[in-house]
This record gives C-alpha cells, sequence and structure tokens, in this order.
C-alpha cells in the first residue's frame, strides 16, 4: 500500500458528516462535489479553467469564473467571463467581461434577485493616474483600477449592466495640492489614497481577491490583498450616486462605509498596528450560524512580524443603522475568534485560500497553494484534512507528493442543501483512484442504509484491535467496499469483532487507527 498523500488524510469524530464538500481545482476544468469520506459523488466538466471562485447556488446551477486568458491582463487571479452549468454540465448563462480595458478576474457572485455581482480589472494609463495625483515615479505603464458590476443575464450569453461602482471615483492623494482630489489622508479614510500600496512595477495595484454581499444592509464587501484591507461600500446607491460621495442608505454615495486591516492605508498608526497580510475570502457569517452576520477572512499572513503563517479570523464590524462607528482607527480593535494564533499547526498558505462557518461552530478552511481542507473544530483541533488530489496533467497517485494542485476555495453544502433537490447524490470511487472508494475514512457512508435497521453504526475502534458494531443483532454478513464477504457470523449487539477475521489484505492499520470502510448487510 502507497503511502497516504492525496485525498483523505484524516477523520475525526465530531466533523459535519451530513453534507459534501465542494471544489473548483485551480489548474483543472472539472468541479467536485465529494462526502467527507472523499468519495466523489458528482462532478462537472467545463471548456475552460476556473477564473478562480464557483459556487453551488440554490437552484442546483452551478456557477463558476473562468479564464479566457486575457493577455492583457496577465496576474493572479485572471478570469474574463462567469457561466451558469446545470447538473448535467450544460452551459445554460454565459457572460464575458474581457477587452483590452476590463477583466473580470477572481470572484462573483450570484445575487437574491438572480443578478451578478462580479469584480473586474479597467485598466488606466500613466497619464489618467498621474492626473489623480500618482506620483510618476510610483507608476507604471498602465495601472489596473478596480470596478464592481451587477450583471442582469439574459438570454443565454448576454446581460445588461444595471449597477456599477468604479473606485476610480473614490481616490483621495495629499502628494500635489493642484488636484481636486488632494486632501488630507487620515481625515478623508472614505476615500483610497491613489499612491499607497503603489509601485512603479506594479500594474495591479489593488488586487481584489473576493466580493461578497449582505442582503440585510444592501451591502457589498471587498478584500484588497495589496492594501492588506477589507472594504464595504455601499449597494443601495444608484449608478450615479455610487460615482459620487452622496445617497444611499449610509448616505455616503459609493466612498467607502468600513475598512479594516490596516489603519497605515489612511494614515492612521503605523505598520505596527496592521491586522491582514495579504488576505482572501472576506464574507459575512450567514444567519443562525455561530458567530452570524459577523465577517470571516482568511488572513494568509504573508510578511507577518513572526514570521510567515496564516490564521482564520473572524471580525464584528460596529455596525449602526446601514452605517459603521466613526471612531477612527475603525473598530474592532482585535478579531472575536482567530485559528492558529502563533502557528501551532504550522498552517500556511501564501495566496487563494478561504474559510466557512458551519452550524455546528466548526469551520472548514482551505489552505489553497496546497490544495488542502480543513475542518477544525472552536478550540482549533484539526478534525478532518483532505488534499486535492488533481492537477493540470490530470490525477495525483497516491504516493506522490502533490504539486500544483492548488484550490481557491472549498464549501460545504449540507444534504438538506436546496440544489440537492431532484437530484440522487450517490458515493462513487475516490478520485486518485478509478476503482477505489475510500480507504481512510471512518465513518461508514458505504453502509446499504435500506437494508438495516435505521441505528446501525460501524466504530472502527483506535488503538485496539476490534471493531464494534452496534445497532444490530442476528446473522450479519460485512463485505469490504468491492463487495467480497469478509464475515460472516452472530452478533450481539454492541459485539466487538475481531479483525483478524479481516485477513488476506482486506484490512490495514495506520497510525493504530482501523482505516477500512465496510458494508453491513443483514
Amino acid at each position: 500500500m502507497n503511502a497516504q498523500t492525496v485525498g483523505l488524510i484524516k477523520h475525526e469524530a465530531g466533523t459535519m458528516d451530513d453534507g459534501y464538500v465542494f471544489f473548483a481545482p485551480n489548474n483543472a476544468t472539472t468541479t467536485y462535489l465529494i462526502d467527507r469520506c472523499g468519495n466523489q459523488v458528482h462532478s462537472w466538466k467545463s471548456t475552460n479553467k476556473p477564473g478562480q471562485s464557483a459556487y453551488l447556488l440554490p437552484d442546483g446551477m452551478l456557477f463558476r469564473t473562468a479564464n479566457v486568458n486575457n493577455t492583457n491582463f496577465v496576474a493572479g487571479g485572471q478570469g474574463g467571463k462567469v457561466e451558469m452549468i446545470d447538473w448535467e454540465g450544460n452551459v445554460t448563462w454565459s457572460y464575458t467581461v474581457s477587452d483590452a480595458t476590463n477583466c473580470q478576474h477572481h470572484d462573483a457572485k450570484v445575487l437574491p434577485n438572480g443578478n451578478v455581482l462580479l469584480i473586474a480589472w479597467e485598466l488606466k494609463t500613466n497619464e489618467e493616474a498621474i492626473s489623480q495625483g500618482r506620483n510618476p515615479s510610483l507608476t507604471s505603464e498602465t495601472v489596473w483600477s478596480e470596478q464592481v458590476l451587477e450583471i442582469k443575464p439574459e438570454g443565454t450569453n448576454g446581460g445588461t449592466v444595471v449597477w456599477e461602482w468604479h473606485l476610480w471615483d473614490h481616490l483621495a492623494q495629499d502628494l500635489d495640492s493642484t488636484k481636486l482630489n488632494y486632501t488630507p489622508i487620515a481625515a478623508n479614510p472614505q476615500l483610497v489614497n491613489i499612491n499607497y500600496a503603489a509601485k512603479a512595477s506594479l500594474a495591479d495595484w489593488i488586487h481584489l481577491n473576493a466580493i461578497d454581499f449582505n442582503p440585510a444592509l444592501d451591502q457589498i464587501v471587498l478584500s484588497s490583498h495589496n492594501t492588506n484591507e477589507i472594504w464595504i461600500i455601499d449597494h443601495s446607491t444608484t449608478t450615479a450616486e455610487a460615482a459620487s460621495h452622496n445617497g444611499g442608505n449610509a448616505g455616503k454615495g459609493g466612498d467607502l462605509i468600513y475598512r479594516w486591516g490596516n489603519p497605515l492605508a489612511y494614515s492612521m498608526g503605523s505598520s505596527a498596528d496592521k491586522k491582514f497580510f495579504g488576505q482572501h475570502n472576506a464574507n459575512w457569517i450567514e444567519p443562525g450560524l455561530p458567530y452570524e452576520n459577523q465577517i470571516m477572512v482568511f488572513n494568509n499572513g504573508i510578511g507577518r512580524p513572526g514570521g510567515n503563517y496564516s490564521t482564520v479570523e473572524i471580525i464584528n464590524p460596529p455596525v449602526a443603522g446601514f452605517g459603521y462607528t466613526e471612531t477612527l482607527p475603525y473598530l474592532p480593535a482585535a478579531n472575536s475568534w482567530i485559528f492558529n494564533a502563533g502557528n501551532p499547526n504550522n498552517f500556511y498558505s501564501m495566496n487563494i485560500s478561504g474559510a466557512q462557518q458551519l452550524s455546528n461552530g466548526n469551520v472548514l478552511a482551505c489552505t489553497g497553494d496546497a490544495g488542502t481542507f480543513y475542518e477544525v473544530d472552536s478550540l482549533g483541533t484539526i478534525l478532518w484534512k483532505y488534499i486535492n488530489p488533481v492537477k493540470a496533467s490530470g490525477i495525483i497517485n497516491q504516493g506522490t507528493a502533490p504539486t500544483q494542485n492548488m484550490v481557491f476555495r472549498c464549501t460545504y453544502y449540507p444534504k438538506t442543501y436546496s440544489g440537492f433537490n431532484g437530484h440522487t447524490l450517490t458515493a462513487g470511487s475516490i478520485i486518485e483512484n478509478s476503482n477505489t472508494v475510500s480507504e481512510t475514512c471512518n465513518n461508514p457512508v458505504g453502509i446499504e442504509e435500506n437494508m438495516l435497521p435505521n441505528n446501525i453504526q460501524i466504530y472502527p475502534s483506535p488503538a485496539s484491535e476490534f471493531v464494534t458494531v452496534s445497532g444490530i443483532s442476528g446473522t450479519t454478513k460485512i463485505y469490504n467496499s468491492v463487495g467480497l464477504e469478509v464475515w460472516s457470523g452472530e452478533i450481539n449487539n454492541s459485539e466487538q469483532l475481531s479483525i483478524s477475521a479481516f485477513q488476506n489484505g482486506i484490512y490495514f492499520v495506520r497510525n493504530n487507527h482501523f482505516v477500512n470502510k465496510f458494508i453491513v448487510k443483514k
């Protein structure tokens, strides 16, 4: 048996097993849905590699970004198109934002009304940047600003832009007093300093990498990698108001109504006050979940004082109506919850990555560089670990060290999720071996429940040579995962079966854990 290097690595008690994990490997064109044992439940094939994010919608449609290889915008997160794909893999709608001056990138979000929010680069010339007060010594040949577009889908490949926001309308600078946007930055934190984080060699100046929507507040949160901040803007504005400094529920037009992560970006505090370090995946935690309505962020930790390591953090913005308290620097002073403070888990991803709050209080995290998914409990204990076995050249063989298996994010969907309605979900083989089911899963998802009492369970017994079977009695047969009978006999309820009965390669032990999965039939 080869060493376990990809697929399911760890599965302990306390995980959210009544559901599935969804992910789109960066270097592949297939999107996957797996159960918590690593068995493939469904997949969707696409023409393009992802432009990073992908989601399963409540109506069962796959919504994904797609990389169309725009040669004018070559950078991490490159996309250019968004598309809807049905359960059978048919593209039912697509929309392209990719030309000489615009390119969708990283992330997009479907709104409750069916419209699509996306972030896109917006090319500006060197002259345009200088006219806005950019320091000429910090200006590259072109500058990529950012924009948010709301698209109303039409037909199979069309749409109308019904709302838009442009960062270029909300800039400030304290370098050139002859320009209209000259102002003390600290006195105007609702604006973005055009010279902060600017480099002469860097066209992709802001590098937004996430977008999320809060329907209760009608607000959008954005993650700016290069300023090490998250920003919130008001979506209740008209497009005209979004280009101004007035209007909308918060009364500030398209200006930032909240920002957090790096006070130095608006000239308050010092580098010692920085909280985020190249963060990703800012998202509001849904109502009804632990830490509801707060914001979760994967803090990548690149350049973190004391060494590079990643954390998952939750912050509680001080919401006041549709605005935020005006205390500066912006509150809170510290996070509400953090995983991996001080790096006890050797947990690090330089870029991409994400995290999701689960209903049981656990958190699902993805260290994107390594294509590794973790479920951790509220105390930070790692209960589940899975390594993506897919890269551009195909499936990584078990026993081979994984490389180029990056994943932007992963997402958990419970079995009760409406997107599964009307679809049959059957656990198939593991991705890394098309003829094998998971060999490392301690959860008996392969049990044929229609042939058993409702409470049948199998308990692998760590640190012993027995498997405990409970909830069943009488003559029972135990089959292995490929259908071979490996045990037959009388079972009294909660009896321990010696694994000596499962010989000839039927079982194996790793780290004192019994790791085969069995099908039990009565």
